[in-house]
């Protein structure tokens, strides 16, 4: 009667708690994650990076202006005869100029890096929905590990209970001098034991608690309620799982990505093989003054209109070198690729069979609950009418919360399953 009442106020409690749901944890987490937020500005800085003037298309313009001033003592002789003496003489000499510089060829590099630069923004992007896809997994593991922990509370519980009715009639029909004292005792160390069961298992549940709480970067000790079922309907389909693998799932995509990156880098330095054609404009002004020469001022003004074209012809093999580098670096990140793929595929074949195990264990184990539970039954009520022994009791109760214990871990070894499926085709 006081474990069940100790029960009935834990009811109570929780129902006081607010009840959290997967789906509002899993927006918790997009909402607060800080690895989430680092991979959100990571594709921010890939974004804002990705622009035709990164890329040097676009030309540079710039003001520049100098002002020197001079104090100096002059004396000075030239060949007609003609004598400066200067004490505290002064020179100003003051230039500005705009000048314009623009890049007109630089044999295709600029489209190959705009290219480039979109392609790292994609990567950012798709570097991010990883990010999220993992997250994602991993709070939805961590919500139903915390259900099925409250699901084995529950069926220690049951146990218990049973456990209770046990000592009961032991006790009765030890009183009327029936039974023996030792299936008496047995039967209170067994339902003992069940107790620390209980204290012990709700202990899992709080660090279930916690562990969720800190996927959701938040306190710890944050309170709150989980739902009381694993729903399972999901039916994967293998085909259209492995249609959509290399399509969509983020690690491809990512590496991917990458392998394009590091074709069009070698591409970009392929240019520089090439000539280069640089167009200049601008405008100067200068102006001068002095007292301690024969010029006094002197003032020039107007545009300027230039360009530059720059043939490399020898470049010390370091052009060379780095083409080879770079195409070694593309042949890595198509060899990653290829790996990725590899992986992925075993890891959805591998999480089909777990998930079709799951599945005929669950079958089983759910048949295995009802035989149980009725053997249970039936051993309790011949118990009670003294037509059997303690320990036949004891070995169907223990039968009993054996079975139940897996069917809590097949329903949720079944949810990570699905879950670690539907992560592989960035279907959470």
């Amino acid at each position: 009667m006081f474990t069940l009442m100790l029960f009935c106020l834990a009811a109570a409690s929780a129902q006081n708690l607010k009840l959290l749901t997967v789906e509002e944890a899993v927006g918790i987490a997009m909402k607060n994650n800080f690895n989430l937020m680092v991979a959100q500005n990571n594709a921010d800085i890939a974004r804002i990076n990705n622009t035709t003037g990164n890329a040097g298309m676009l030309p540079t313009v710039g003001l520049n202006g100098t002002d020197n001033y001079s104090h100096s003592n002059v004396s000075q002789k030239y060949v007609n005869g003609t004598t400066i003496e200067k004490t505290n003489g002064y020179t100003n000499s003051f230039n500005a100029a705009v000048a314009l510089n623009w890049t007109l060829f630089d044999g295709t590099k600029m489209f190959i890096t705009k290219n480039k630069l979109g392609q790292i923004e994609k990567l950012g992007e798709i570097q991010f929905r990883d990010m999220v896809q993992q997250s994602v997994y991993n709070v939805i593991v961590a919500y139903y590990n915390v259900v099925s922990q409250k699901q084995q509370l529950e069926s220690i519980n049951e146990v218990m209970a049973y456990n209770v009715e046990r000592v009961k009639i032991l006790q009765k029909s030890f009183d009327a001098g029936l039974g023996r004292k030792t299936d008496l005792l047995q039967a209170k160390i067994d339902l003992n034991v069940n107790r620390e069961l209980e204290i012990n298992q709700q202990t899992v549940i709080k660090t279930s608690k916690h562990n969720l709480n800190e996927l959701l970067s938040r306190d710890p000790q944050t309170p709150f309620e989980v739902g009381d079922s694993i729903p399972l309907a999901y039916t994967p389909d293998a085909k259209d799982l492995l249609q959509k693998l290399y399509s969509m799932n983020t690690g491809v995509l990512s590496y991917q990505k990458q392998a394009d990156i590091a074709a069009l880098s070698t591409r970009e330095l392929k240019t520089l093989y090439l000539p280069r054609l640089n167009f200049n404009a601008g405008y100067n002004f200068l102006q001068g003054n002095s007292n301690a020469s024969q010029q006094l001022s002197n003032r020039s003004y107007g545009p300027v209109v230039g360009g530059s074209l720059i043939m490399p012809f020898y470049q010390a093999g370091n052009v060379s070198r780095q083409v080879k580098s770079a195409k070694i670096l593309e042949t890595s990140a198509r060899l990653n690729l290829e790996s990725i793929k590899l992986q992925v595929n075993t890891e959805l074949q591998r999480s089909l069979t777990e998930f079709e195990d799951q599945q005929q264990l669950l079958k089983f184990e759910r048949e295995n609950y009802s035989l149980a539970k009725e053997n249970l039954n039936i051993s309790l009520e011949r118990l009670r009418l003294g037509q059997t022994t303690a320990l036949e009791v004891k070995q169907a109760s223990e039968s009993f919360g054996n079975c139940l214990g897996r069917l809590v871990v097949f329903k949720y070894n079944l949810k990570v399953a699905e879950t670690r499926l539907k992560q592989l085709v960035a279907g959470l």
